[in-house]
């Protein structure tokens, strides 16, 4: 009874202790914490023993009585149930981003296991040489080889020596059978056979397991887009970009001149802002708005500043990006772009060159499953179709608005059709100031004059222009555009770079006096454009030019005025006929648009004796499919007229020039001598050459 009461004395002691030192531990970490809040800089012994009567002061704290241990230890007791420890909870996790391991990790996936294989492969056979079946027979015969193993189809030949090689033999074939065959004894080898089925097979799962798990992965990598064919490799995805709300920095204001077409999209910029003061007296938002012109005369400019006015979301994309070699892939793109529009409504969709897809059905198709007229019938499903499409805008732009399907263009899908034209000379200035912003230009810069100077110009010709001159004068170390280094990049995009040929005297003079026959035919006739600026320096495929731009912007042309065009344009050949009594090919381009001109007039304008009619290939067009068939054509004793009327509206032209030559000898003399010592002239200096102004017709109202 002795012994057994103090081992429990002793055992209730040693717990006591444990117990008083982890409740000293207790306190001192509670009087840290409450040392670190208070900013108390003073340290806490750890070695002593606090109590929490004891005060924090620079007097030493007075000891304690042993009655007062007890409520100490139980006060720690209440603060550590009232704080207790946190525990700290580390977690490991491994992310596996399934896109970025799909595309480069299942290339390594793959040579990985393909390189894992022949190391296996490798690592079976090291150390052991590969001898042929009939050298190991040999060796067998002479009683080199101590032991056989037979693995499978391999078998491995130990020497005396410890050498081991490796042999293989033909699938199914016995060992046995072959040392038979070859006369040997069985007792002189060893022989063992290894039972490989086991193996074999763990291989074959091994190898079935990859296989699978490559098929998963690359089952996995085609569909881990939408589910069904839609989503194999995303392809059925849209591919517009989209443009966030309130991101368009473009507006109406970017945009220079074509105040019609502006004054059309404010109308569908109102819709979308407002569209219950529309619906309120029963309109609807127009469903599309389709831009026709030119390509260059800001037609996606247009649209992109309809989204910046309006603040809504910006989708974009190409009407060739619609297609692809899959059937069904343009058509799940289109309903994918407009599921996406109308999750981010009020929304645009612009489809640049719509023609690629929106064009007449039934011509050029291989049959009804072609994947264009699959991908348009999906247009004009989604545009006007059972379900409605409130908020979501389609603009499409294209320079081709007479390819496009009838269909697609009525009321009810594209309701409205805006025509994007060159701009006029008020709208070139406007576009040319919105340009110059940023380019440093000299004080003699007229800009009205280079507005006059830019008939024909669309507004990325405008761009291009004066994008040019800044880059020449960067190239020349120059801080200033001038006026010649604006003519010079006009020419540059209209005509191409100027080029240095090497020609001879005669071939010089020759294309002297041509470009001179142009310009003082020009000069000369009352209905021409003015003559600004001859050059024999070559430019493109021209070896010359004579720049003729009319002075102000024409609606509609005189039939005075082609004659006189078609003059000027033959004025060159005629000026070798006078000079030099020969003809050059050289002409070649004048000859092919005075004869293009010249059947127009008979053809299409009607200007010939032949009356107003169209002698032109006749399309039928009251049927849908207007491009398949033969044309109407006139008859041939029809056709001789025609061509007759031609020939004689080029022979008249040629008359003209010639005898206006002969008459003006000396000036066309004057203008070559010129061009031979300076290349180029401008209209300033070749009036004074001339002596007078250029002769002008009247345009004069006649009264009623």
């Amino acid at each position: 009874m002795t012994k057994k009461t103090s081992k429990k004395d002793s055992l209730a002691k040693a717990m006591k202790k444990a117990q008083s030192a982890q409740d000293q531990s207790t306190a001192n970490q509670d009087d840290q914490q409450s040392a670190q809040k208070t900013g108390n800089s003073k340290k806490v012994n750890n070695d002593s023993k606090p109590s929490s009567s004891q005060q924090r002061s620079s007097t030493p704290a007075p000891k304690k009585s042993p009655q007062q241990v007890p409520e100490v230890k139980h006060s720690r007791k209440r603060q550590t149930n009232k704080s207790p420890a946190q525990k700290i909870i580390k977690r490991f996790e491994l992310r596996l981003d399934l896109n970025k391991f799909l595309g480069k990790g299942l290339i390594y996936l793959i040579i990985g296991v393909i390189l894992l294989s022949m190391l296996f492969q490798f690592l079976g056979n090291a150390g052991r040489e590969p001898v042929s079946l009939s050298q190991l027979i040999t060796d067998i015969r002479q009683e080199k080889v101590t032991k056989l193993e037979v693995a499978g189809d391999e078998i491995y030949a130990t020497y005396p020596d410890e050498h081991q090689t490796v042999t293989y033999k033909e699938v199914g074939q016995e060992v046995v059978g072959i040392l038979k065959a070859a006369e040997i004894d069985l007792t002189q080898v060893e022989l063992e056979i290894e039972d490989i089925s086991l193996k074999q097979l763990a291989r074959d799962i091994i190898s079935y397991a990859v296989f699978l798990g490559l098929m998963l992965v690359v089952f996995l990598f085609l569909f881990k887009g939408k589910g069904g064919p839609e989503g194999i490799l995303g392809i059925g995805r849209s591919k517009a970009k989209v443009f966030i709300k309130g991101k368009q920095d473009v507006k109406f204001a970017d945009v220079g001149g074509m105040d019609e077409a502006k004054k059309e999209l404010e109308e569908v910029v109102d819709f979308l802002k407002h569209p219950k003061k529309y619906r309120k007296v029963g309109a609807r938002t127009p469903k599309g708005v389709l831009l026709v012109g030119p390509s260059g005369t800001g037609k996606t400019l247009l649209a992109r500043a309809v989204a910046g006015e309006a603040n809504v979301q910006f989708l974009s994309i190409a009407g060739s990006e619609f297609m692809e070699m899959l059937v069904g892939v343009g058509a799940s793109r289109v309903r994918d772009l407009f599921a996406t529009a109308k999750k981010m409504s009020p929304a645009i969709i612009f489809i640049d060159e719509i023609d690629a897809i929106g064009r007449m059905r039934g011509f050029g198709s291989m049959g009804g499953h072609d994947e264009r007229e699959q991908t348009l019938n999906q247009i004009l499903v989604e545009m006007d179709g059972f379900t409605p499409n409130d908020n979501v805008i389609v603009m499409a732009a294209t320079n081709r608005g007479d390819m496009l399907d009838p269909a697609l263009i009525r009321p009810g899908r594209f309701d409205r059709r805006v025509v994007v034209q060159l701009p006029d000379l008020k709208e070139r200035q406007y576009i040319i100031k919105i340009h110059a912003k940023g380019k440093p230009f000299a004080q003699a810069v007229e800009w009205q004059k280079v507005a006059k100077r830019t008939v024909g110009f669309s507004g990325a010709d405008i761009e291009n222009m004066l994008n040019e001159a800044a880059i020449a004068i960067a190239r020349d170390s120059r801080s200033k555009i001038t006026m010649e280094d604006i003519d010079e990049a006009a020419l540059k995009v209209k005509l191409g770079p100027s080029k240095k040929r090497l020609q001879d005297d005669y071939e010089r003079q020759m294309t002297a006096y041509h470009e001179a026959g142009h310009a003082v035919v020009a000069h000369m006739s009352a209905h021409a454009d003015p003559v600004h600026r001859i050059s024999i320096v070559s430019r493109g495929e021209a070896l010359g030019y004579t720049f003729t731009p009319p002075e102000r912007d024409k609606l509609q042309v005189t039939k005075s005025e082609l004659l006189d065009r078609i003059t000027v344009m033959l004025g060159g050949r005629a000026a070798e006929q006078l000079i030099f009594t020969e003809q050059t090919a050289g002409a070649s381009n004048d000859i092919e648009h005075a004869t293009r001109l010249a059947r127009s007039m008979v053809v299409e304008y009607g200007m010939s004796e032949l009356g107003s009619m169209n002698f032109g290939p006749q399309y039928d067009k009251s049927r849908y499919t207007k491009f398949i068939g033969e044309p109407y054509k006139i008859s041939d004793a029809l056709q001789q007229k025609v061509d007759k009327e031609i020939n004689k509206i080029i022979d008249q032209c040629q008359d003209q020039a010639a005898k206006l030559l002969k008459k003006h000898r000396a000036k066309l003399d004057k203008v070559s001598d010129r061009l031979l010592k300076v290349e180029t002239l401008d209209s300033d200096e070749f009036e004074k050459l001339m002596g007078r102004d250029k002769v002008k017709a009247k345009r004069e109202l006649k009264n009623k």
